[in-house]
């Protein structure tokens, strides 16, 4: 085995190790509170319950309710046959197992499915998924038991096959299970993939169909009364919520809603996201991916922090994408992986006086603002960076730097 590759499975070998020494041995290290919530509550599933159930048994100020559309209950429903502590620790293998692909198939789409199956890109897909299970999105996921890392890989599957009904099955169904994926769909639409994007709307309906099929009163009261709900989601003015809702209203004191604020940071936004779209390659994927999902995640009126394990993406985007060598890649690079190795917003939320709380002193709520500046700062750039490589003041072409860290 080539000496790096050692080094980098010894690195994620004792990362995963870590993790497994937490859950086993802290009296935290259990408490997966989000899987609870997926395990416990979908044993409701064949009830009138399901959108009754919480959980509070460490989360006494917020009792965490089953927010996820029915067909989640209907996936999570056999695990609650299963002792929780095998859940568990299955759980937390398979995430990292799901990162691990997360990386590949992101350097795959970056470099090309030929390239990557390199022994260096592979090596540095183990490396990557060392680091990736302490940035904090995933460093969240791991401690609730969430299902963010699944549903990137979902959608990176998605992108990933050139098969319309493979990939509108997968986009259709990671919706089913947690609505935000949806915004997925637009990355087909952007690639003029109409097939897909119409099927993944039709299996969408088919996981709501099927939801009927098994509890109608439930899926009703769904789609009905319960969507859109933000404040059943939690609390919105919390420094976990890293969506352009939840930086304004900290910044503004109050909760801004869909009022004159968020439509205007929304259209600026959307604006941004439009011009970096146009000054993409028109076969950068990984590049139009990451807008989608960032466009997703600010405009949606909670983003917990852990979902932005597309931050990930990202970085091996800026670092050896088709705009590596325009300058400020590594800079917005370096913003994201010091920020969530650091894990700003856990870092805040020893300073709020509790999740409900909306305002701020000045300086926390900006600074609690970091992933939506870091978004639009990205945006920006991509806008930019895309018309000078065009241009001709960079290469723009796809072979790969000379190593892994280049």
């Amino acid at each position: 085995m080539h000496r790096h590759l050692r080094l980098a499975v010894a690195a994620l070998t004792v990362s995963v190790l870590a993790r497994l020494l937490w859950v086993l041995l802290s009296p935290n290290g259990m408490n997966f509170v989000d899987l609870h919530v997926y395990v416990d509550g979908s044993a409701d599933l064949l009830t009138d319950h399901l959108y009754d159930f919480t959980y509070s048994k460490v989360t006494p100020d917020f009792p965490l309710p089953f927010t996820y559309p029915p067909f989640a209950a209907v996936v999570f429903f056999p695990l609650h046959f299963l002792p929780f502590p095998v859940v568990a620790i299955g759980w937390l293998l398979l995430t990292v197992a799901a990162l691990y692909w997360v990386v590949r198939i992101a350097f795959e789409l970056i470099l090309g499915a030929e390239v990557a199956r390199e022994s260096r890109w592979r090596t540095a897909a183990v490396a990557w998924t060392a680091v990736g299970v302490w940035m904090e999105p995933v460093r969240t996921t791991l401690d609730y038991g969430q299902v963010n890392v699944f549903l990137v890989l979902g959608a990176m599957l998605a992108v990933r096959s050139s098969r319309w009904w493979i990939s509108g099955t997968l986009v259709g169904a990671i919706a089913g299970i947690k609505l935000t994926p949806a915004i997925t769909g637009l990355y087909f639409v952007a690639r003029r993939r109409w097939a897909t994007a119409v099927w993944s709307a039709v299996v969408f309906g088919g996981t709501v169909g099927l939801s009927y099929l098994i509890n109608g009163a439930e899926t009703n009261r769904y789609f009905g009364s319960l969507l859109g709900d933000a404040e059943r989601i939690g609390p919105v003015g919390s420094v976990w919520n890293q969506s352009l809702r939840g930086a304004l209203s900290r910044i503004l004191g109050y909760d801004v809603q869909s009022g004159p604020w968020w439509i205007a940071a929304l259209l600026v936004t959307l604006i941004l996201a439009v011009f970096a779209w146009r000054a993409l390659d028109s076969d950068d994927r990984m590049g139009t991916l990451v807008i989608v999902q960032f466009i997703g995640l600010m405009m949606s009126p909670i983003s917990w922090s852990h979902h932005f394990v597309w931050l990930i993406p990202t970085v091996l985007w800026l670092l050896y994408g088709p705009l590596r060598a325009v300058a400020g890649a590594r800079i917005i690079a370096g913003y994201w992986l010091v920020t969530a190795l650091v894990g700003v917003p856990w870092v805040l939320s020893f300073a709020q006086p509790d999740i409900w709380t909306i305002s701020r002193p000045g300086i926390l709520a900006w600074l609690g603002a970091v992933d939506v500046i870091g978004v639009l700062a990205l945006l920006a750039w991509t806008a930019w960076a895309g018309r000078v490589s065009s241009a001709g003041s960079v290469d723009r072409s796809r072979e790969p730097a000379s190593h892994p860290a280049g």
